[in-house]
């Protein structure tokens, strides 16, 4: 019977690969939803109740939804308009509707935080909202968001674990292949768990350390 470290020692490729990819499509979700979100926030705050109201609708409609329906939607719902989209490419775009949905909320409430005379200083000195927006309000915003940020980061990496039900081979869907040729259970969840444990205390650790440079500014 083969040992743990034996087999470990043929399957740490196949691990390092998968692992890579959860890293790879966590980062891209992370990045688009952040973007995406970073616009949201402001409509939301800002647009008024006609220009606000479809995005009030994505975020809300969004966040109430499972994020295994949103992977399993983004997945199937685009060939019913010819749209073929492949599971890394439906994962992203699910985990990125997820990540923006969040970070366009907690944009929404850091940006309501602000005092209203910050936008009635911006006037006094003649800046347009636009420049108002992303030079007096976005900053502060940001700011007051980077905690939440990272947990929203901390879960889309957690979450692309689900991505293993549309056949993305992410470090989950490795493990439970290693598992069903080795029958290693309780080793290799065991180790999956720390590999999503380290990637995760690694994003905490970043956090902690701009939310520190935050706060000396």
């Amino acid at each position: 019977m083969q040992s743990f470290l034996s087999v470990l020692e043929l399957s740490w490729g196949l691990l390092l690969r998968g692992l890579g990819l959860t890293i790879a499509i966590s980062a891209a979700a992370v990045l688009a939803g952040a973007a995406v979100g970073t616009l949201i926030g402001p409509v939301l705050t800002y647009g008024g109740r006609i220009a606000s109201f479809p995005f009030r609708v994505f975020v809300d409609v969004v966040r109430g939804t499972p994020v295994l329906v949103l992977i399993l939607a983004s997945y199937y719902m685009p060939a019913g308009f010819g749209i073929g989209l492949g599971p890394i490419e439906a994962g992203v775009l699910a985990l990125s509707v997820f990540c923006a949905s969040h970070v366009g909320e907690t944009l929404r409430g850091a940006l309501i935080a602000i005092p209203p005379t910050q936008l009635d200083a911006g006037r006094s000195i003649g800046l347009t909202f636009p420049k108002m927006l992303f030079f007096v309000l976005l900053p502060q915003a940001l700011r007051q968001i980077a905690p939440n940020f990272v947990n929203t980061a901390v879960e889309i990496v957690k979450a692309s674990s689900l991505l293993s039900a549309i056949g993305v081979g992410e470090l989950l869907l490795t493990t439970q292949e290693i598992v069903g040729r080795t029958f290693m259970t309780m080793e290799f969840y065991a180790l999956a768990g720390a590999l999503y444990l380290a990637v995760n205390l690694t994003i905490g650790a970043g956090g902690w350390w701009v939310e520190r440079r935050f706060r000396a500014q």
